[in-house]
């Protein structure tokens, strides 16, 4: 490896990523090139090749800036899972590789979905490094882990059956009506990929302090252990109980079939750290076996949201598939505390989802 001074003015020309933006830049001295293989969480300088899918980087004020070929950026490697975009894995060295994610984040590609334009192509120049040329990570800038001995704040977790099936939409009306109510509320997003447009929505609808993961030293969660995902969970959710805040709202990324997801959702740990869960899914069916799912690990579900109650008619449909309500962005507003005050009353103990066999049965003679 070979350490290098790097030129304030350089680094000052630099677009710099919005998952590097709790790193003090002050503390960037030197540049790390050579034979290295790079970690989850490693700041990088690199060359934009040519533009492709991702044309604008999100910078840590979340302005979206256009990139040129031969733009230096400040990103930080991490793995991607997004099904309606790309997977992207970490590469074993500093060869050319792509920005798989406008938040800045530095990755092999290694498909991507139909719609997608081809990746961006990048050339990593070297890791940043402070005097010494340790190399910084945005691990070094993660709020502590610390505990609270207060009461938990009714707490409820919005949940999903893919990306993309209305988790962040669900979670900040929920967000709008409790502060309606006159309620202080923290937010979090405990997984996905490091990006400022769900975070502000959470902010917008009322949230008083919301985090994510890159709080936790995480630029994405993908292939990240369950130890740390239960790491981040904890972590976060002690600091916005200690923000006193009097509920909050998790979002959790993806489906319940993605690894990270699945893992999290079904331990110990996050039953323990939730009271509720409210469920995102576009379809009756998507609802059936999601809500079996959930309730399969005791986990008390209050309602389904999402796209599928964007649409009557798919709502009506929901409806024959369940016992339990579904919520539209509006009902969320409005009632909100219908659902903390559901939580207090009964403790959730819900009926079971219809079997899917009824349901087939039901519509067979209903069709005849």
């Amino acid at each position: 490896m070979n350490i290098s001074e790097i030129e304030l003015n350089r680094l000052a020309k630099a677009k710099i990523a919005y998952t590097t933006r709790h790193v003090d830049l002050n503390a960037i001295a030197t540049l790390l090139t050579g034979e290295i293989k790079p970690e989850c969480g490693d700041l990088v300088l690199a060359r934009v090749d040519e533009t492709g899918q991702h044309e604008r980087l999100e910078l840590c004020d979340s302005r979206k800036a256009i990139m040129f070929p031969g733009d230096e950026i400040v990103i930080c490697y991490g793995n991607r899972y997004a099904p309606d975009q790309f997977e992207a894995e970490i590469p074993e060295d500093l060869s050319p590789c792509n920005l798989a994610a406008a938040g800045g984040i530095a990755a092999k590609v290694l498909s991507g979905h139909v719609k997608m334009k081809p990746p961006t192509a990048i050339t990593p120049i070297g890791l940043l490094g402070d005097q010494q040329g340790k190399r910084i990570n945005i691990a070094d800038w993660a709020l502590p882990p610390t505990s609270y001995i207060g009461q938990r704040p009714c707490t409820i977790a919005v949940v999903g059956t893919s990306m993309n099936s209305g988790k962040t939409t669900t979670a900040a009306n929920l967000i709008k009506g409790l502060v309606n109510a006159g309620m202080k509320v923290g937010a979090a997003k405990i997984t996905g990929t490091g990006a400022d447009g769900d975070i502000w929505l959470m902010r917008d609808a009322g949230a008083s302090l919301v985090l994510d993961f890159t709080h936790a030293g995480f630029p994405s969660t993908y292939r990240v252990t369950p130890q740390q995902i239960e790491g981040i969970l904890d972590t976060l959710t002690n600091y916005l109980g200690a923000e006193g805040v009097d509920a909050i709202v998790l979002e959790v990324a993806d489906g319940l079939y993605q690894q990270e997801t699945s893992a999290l959702v079904s331990s110990v740990a996050f039953r323990e750290a939730i009271d509720g869960v409210l469920f995102a899914t576009g379809s009756a069916l998507g609802a059936a076996a999601g809500i079996e799912w959930l309730q399969s690990f005791n986990l008390p579900v209050l309602a389904v949201s999402g796209l599928v109650s964007a649409s009557p008619l798919a709502t009506r449909e929901t409806e024959k598939a369940i016992n339990l309500p579904i919520f539209d962005i509006q009902m969320l507003r409005e009632q909100a505390t219908d659902l903390l005050e559901s939580i207090k009353a009964t403790q959730l103990v819900v009926p079971s989802p219809r079997p899917l066999s009824d349901l087939m049965l039901t519509q067979q003679v209903s069709t005849n």
